[in-house]
C-alpha cells in the first residue's frame, strides 16, 4: 500500500467528504479526486477511491433504499453506459495531463454551476423531458469515469423535477450505485486494480463507512448551504489550479 504520509493526510478528508456525499450531502465529495490530484495521478487516484465508493454505496442505498424515483433511473441509467465507455476511451488514449485538465475543467465547472445554484435557487419543472435525461446519463456516465464527477449533469436534470429530499437523496443513491459497479471492467481494463491501490483502498475503508454513516445522521440533521459554498469554493480554486497544470 502507499506509505506516503502526505497521501494520507489528503487521502483521508478526501474520503470523509465522499462519505458525506454518499451519505446525502449531495455533491462534496467531488472535491475528492481533485485534492487527490496533486498527489498522485488521476486515475490512480480514481481506482483507489472506485472501491470506497462501492462500499459507501452500501450503506447510502440501504439508508434511502425506501425513497426513490424509477422514471429518473430508467432515463439515465442506459446513457450512463454509453458514458463509461466514453470515458473508459478516453483514459485509455489521452496522456496524463489530459486527464488532469480535464479533472481541473470538471471539477471547476461543477464548483461553479453549484455556486451559481446556491445563490440563485432552481426552478421547479416537474416535467422534464425524458431525452434530456438520456443526455444527462451519458454526461454524468463519462464525468463519473473521469473524475468520480457525475453529479453535475445528473443534478441538472433531476434538481429542477423538484424531488423530496430522501427521494432525491435515494435516487442520486441507487443511481452512482449502479455506475461505479458499472465502472469496475474499464479500470480493471486499464491496468488500475494493483496490490498496492487495492491495498490503499482498504485502509481507508473504515474512514469511508464511518464518514457515510455520519452522512446520513447529519443529512436529517443540518442546515448544510454554508458547508456547500465554502466545499464549492475550494472546488473552483483547486479545480482551476489542476486544468492549469493540465494545460501548462
Amino acid at each position: 500500500m502507499i506509505a506516503d504520509p502526505v497521501f494520507y493526510a489528503v487521502a483521508v478528508p478526501a474520503v470523509i467528504l465522499l462519505g458525506l456525499a454518499k451519505g446525502g450531502f449531495s455533491g462534496v465529495g467531488a472535491l475528492s479526486l481533485p485534492a487527490l490530484a496533486f498527489i498522485i495521478s488521476p486515475v490512480q487516484a480514481a481506482a483507489i477511491l472506485l472501491p470506497i465508493l462501492i462500499v459507501q454505496d452500501v450503506v447510502s442505498v440501504w439508508a434511502f433504499r425506501r425513497t426513490w424515483n424509477g422514471r429518473v433511473l430508467a432515463w439515465t441509467l442506459p446513457g450512463a453506459g454509453l458514458g463509461i465507455a466514453l470515458g473508459w476511451y478516453f483514459a485509455a488514449s489521452v496522456q496524463p495531463r489530459g486527464v488532469l485538465a480535464a479533472v481541473g475543467a470538471i471539477s471547476l465547472a461543477f464548483g461553479l454551476y453549484r455556486l451559481a445554484i446556491l445563490r440563485r435557487g432552481v426552478p421547479v419543472a416537474a416535467h422534464a423531458p425524458g431525452w434530456m435525461g438520456a443526455v444527462a446519463g451519458v454526461a454524468s456516465g463519462f464525468t463519473s469515469h473521469i473524475a468520480h464527477a457525475g453529479q453535475p449533469p445528473f443534478q441538472l436534470w433531476v434538481l429542477p423535477q423538484g424531488l423530496p429530499r430522501d427521494v432525491l437523496v435515494g435516487t442520486t443513491a441507487i443511481f452512482f450505485a449502479i455506475v461505479n459497479w458499472a465502472k469496475l471492467p474499464a479500470y480493471w481494463a486499464l491496468g488500475q486494480f494493483t496490490r498496492e491501490n487495492l491495498a490503499t483502498a482498504a485502509a481507508l475503508m473504515p474512514v469511508a463507512i464511518a464518514s457515510t454513516v455520519a452522512g446520513v445522521w447529519l443529512v436529517r440533521r443540518v442546515a448544510p448551504e454554508r458547508f456547500y459554498a465554502a466545499i464549492y469554493v475550494l472546488m473552483v480554486l483547486v479545480g482551476a489550479k489542476l486544468l492549469w497544470d493540465g494545460l501548462a
